[in-house]
């Protein structure tokens, strides 16, 4: 018997037109039944974070809006017509053909309509991402696939220090922008220079570039490794895999060891910046220990629901420098099978042998039901998203929101990565905590 899935937290593999319109300049043409990309705008650009639909998004994008006739006689006439209408109306540098559940479910040869434009000059690629194939998180590893397979040539020349990152995934994780603005700040303080594909200094020449890259860089437990074996075997471009996203000094500071030793920097450039960061971290957590050390106050366990990016990166935030404990943390994004091994034990890697058991659900109602099982023997942390707000008043429990959807938030810039964004997250937490508490 199929199962009903509450609460979800993912869209389709047709949201990743999201990660085309975070590369500026980039233009997503659909070819799918009508009100899909509303209701998938809707979900990732208004219900998290309200991060808004920026240049070409939102109800601009270009739509065959696939009706009974196209399913009947085939829609690539139409798909046809739609993209030389949108290369007549449309400003943009790459354009981008994604599919709905109707037309791969009938098989339009989507390839052939585009490589036509191909053919003609046009910067056109496309990628099948019928819903059924898996989430967003699935869609945008398949147009990273058809970026480097169609878009991108081989480069006579490798730029020393030039790093392509992959990490959080737009509009999904709902501090992706900020995300990457603080970890390109992070490798261009130890030397390197970072390659923006996505977010405020994206660019389409920063996408044609990615193969002049001295490395990839992956920064998330699993989504990313993807592009860079395929970059790997494509253009022989070797790739550092680091899974935790850094939060705060102990996480960051041993990032950029990591990435100073495989890129081959001076060791001494690391540490100078290390030693300047967590400077400034310590003055700040010291200047606020009156309150942090109040032990009524101290929320001492906690429990996370969300993507394991954020999951991960966040607990060993929490576990490692503020001294909390971690309760069952729960994986929100239907991680593969086959990195949910490699996740699980990264959670068995906090300081002083602590371990956290992990449970890996994309159905909110498990999730909460799991949360209301927790013996938990003080006042917990409960960091997910919009979602566990109802759990956590009826636990008494403090909740703050980490992960995707954000209603209750409006996003920008933020971000809790590195030292500055375990500073705004240990705000986050206690401003809540002393607004219940006042």
């Amino acid at each position: 018997m199929s199962q009903s899935v509450e609460q979800i937290r993912h869209v389709c593999a047709l949201g990743a037109f999201q990660s085309v319109l975070a590369i500026k300049r980039a233009v997503p043409i659909v070819h799918s039944g009508p009100g899909c990309v509303a209701k998938l705008m809707i979900t990732l650009g208004t219900q998290n974070g309200h991060q808004g639909s920026g240049y070409v998004g939102g109800h601009a994008i270009p739509c065959t809006n696939a009706s009974e006739k196209e399913v009947v006689f085939g829609g690539t006439d139409q798909l046809h017509k739609v993209i030389a209408n949108t290369f007549n109306v449309i400003d943009g540098d790459l354009f981008v053909v994604l599919t709905g559940c109707t037309s791969d479910i009938i098989g339009d040869d989507i390839g052939e309509v585009a490589r036509k434009f191909k053919r003609s000059g046009k910067p056109i690629v496309y990628v099948e991402t019928g819903g059924f194939k898996g989430s967003n998180l699935i869609g945008h590893e398949l147009v990273l696939d058809a970026i480097i397979e169609q878009f991108l040539e081989p480069q006579a020349e490798i730029e020393p220090g030039l790093v392509n990152l992959w990490s959080v995934v737009p509009y999904q994780n709902t501090f992706w922008a900020g995300d990457i603005e603080q970890l390109n700040k992070l490798l261009t303080a130890i030397g390197l220079r970072p390659n923006t594909i996505f977010g405020p200094d994206s660019s389409i020449e920063a996408v044609r570039n990615i193969p002049k890259a001295q490395f990839n860089l992956v920064v998330s437990p699993w989504v990313g490794l993807r592009a860079a074996e395929h970059l790997q075997e494509r253009f022989g471009t070797p790739f550092l895999h680091y899974p935790v996203l850094p939060i705060g000094p102990s996480e960051t500071s041993n990032f950029l060891r990591t990435v100073s030793d495989f890129a081959g920097i001076d060791p001494a450039v690391a540490r100078n910046v290390i030693q300047r960061e967590e400077d400034r971290y310590y003055y700040y957590l010291e200047r606020a220990a009156d309150t942090l050390l109040e032990t009524r106050l101290l929320p001492r366990r906690f429990a996370t629901v969300g993507d394991s990016l954020y999951a991960l990166g966040i607990s060993r935030f929490l576990t490692n420098d503020l001294g909390l404990i971690p309760e069952k943390q729960f994986i929100t994004e239907d991680t593969p099978v086959l990195h949910q091994e490699g996740v699980a034990a990264e959670f068995a890697k906090y300081s002083n042998g602590i371990t956290a058991e992990t449970l890996f659900s994309n159905d909110g109602g498990h999730v909460e039901g799991e949360l209301r099982k927790l013996k938990l023997r003080s006042r917990p942390l409960i960091l997910g998203s919009s979602w566990e707000r109802a759990v956590a008043r009826d636990l008494n429990a403090y909740q703050l929101s980490i992960s995707a959807p954000i209603a209750n938030q409006m996003v920008m810039s933020k971000s809790y990565v590195g030292y500055d964004g375990a500073l705004h997250l240990t705000e986050d937490i206690y401003s809540v905590v002393l607004n219940d508490f006042m």
